[in-house]
């Protein structure tokens, strides 16, 4: 194509939503539904992990950090798409647009690597139990955790720096709920090159992902082997209960963002784009504040405390 003809889109049109204002609505309610909960969820495991000085160790002080970042995470995607689902124009702007991108995919990428380091703090934990209190200590649990985050909001930045340059020509119909980049990608105008670097970006992906999940799986590997060691049925439950809650996680995430970004030349249709999609931006940050309060005792408990302490404050 003559690139004397290409004319840069200003904005991209959202076109996976429902088209009739009825199944806009009911599927508006339940997903307003999710974000509230998950914005309250990790909300009230940040405070309680913040007020109780008995939770102020490492696994912890990543479950209070891993919440901060799913409340920025979702929030990167679902209010445009409930905005999107009660609106007739389902427009988002081209800058605006790569500013989602952006703070989807550092936060993401940024969780990732929590969640590695998390796998690293239950290693060191059940593998070498004496040494874990020198090891862990609060300075490099939040050493670790700024590692992360700028690994996160840094590994991103070439890729949507690159996309900036292109051009968008022909139609601006985006075939997705939120901006991702390989939708947008398709909408540019590289011709033969597109393929390419559709290509080059889902290999940078799978290596990333695939990275977290070896680091992950040998640490898992290693633990499962130091806790099978454990003479009695009693202390084995108790060492493998402290893994579950990341574990569970670790799948539910992983599981969802393979499937979406692990499929090199594989194509689904649009529905089921959107289910996965659906999938890893918003149900599975809505089980990890189910996962880590419901399932840990000592998080349960005092958030029972301090519903009780709130009632009779009240009464």
């Amino acid at each position: 194509m003559d690139s004397s003809n290409w004319t840069t889109a200003q904005e991209f049109i959202f076109s996976a939503f429902p088209s009739s204002w009825g199944d806009s609505v009911i599927c508006f309610i339940p997903l307003l539904f999710i974000y509230m909960f998950i914005i309250l969820g990790n909300l009230v495991i940040i405070t309680v992990v913040k007020l109780n000085s008995n939770l102020h160790t490492p696994m912890y002080l990543f479950i209070s950090a891993l919440s901060f970042l799913e409340i920025w995470y979702t929030t990167a995607t679902t209010p445009k798409m409930l905005y999107s689902l009660l609106s007739e124009r389902r427009s988002i702007s081209l800058n605006g647009c790569l500013l989602q991108m952006y703070f989807f995919h550092s936060t993401g990428i940024s969780e990732v690597c929590l969640l590695t380091a998390m796998a690293f703090d239950r290693y060191q934990a059940i593998c070498s139990p004496l040494h874990y209190p020198t090891i862990m200590t609060s300075k490099l649990c939040a050493q670790l955790t700024l590692a992360c985050c700028v690994c996160g909001f840094v590994t991103p930045l070439p890729e949507i720096a690159w996309i900036s340059t292109l051009p968008f020509c022909g139609s601006n119909l985006l075939e997705h709920i939120f901006c991702d980049f390989l939708p947008v990608l398709r909408l540019a105008c590289t011709g033969s090159q597109t393929i390419t670097v559709i290509q080059v970006v889902d290999v940078v992906h799978a290596v990333e992902i695939i990275t977290a999940v070896m680091l992950i799986s040998m640490s898992y590997v290693r633990i499962v082997a130091v806790i099978l060691r454990i003479r009695s049925a009693e202390g084995r439950c108790k060492a493998f209960s402290t893994c579950v809650s990341h574990l569970t996680v670790f799948v539910l995430f992983f599981g969802s963002v393979a499937l979406m970004y692990l499929r090199f030349s594989a194509t689904y249709s649009l529905f089921w784009d959107t289910v996965i999609a659906l999938a890893f931006a918003v149900l599975s940050p809505f089980f990890n504040p189910i996962i880590y309060s419901l399932r840990n005792k000592e998080i349960k408990e005092a958030i029972k405390k301090h519903m009780s302490q709130a009632k009779i404050f009240f009464s």
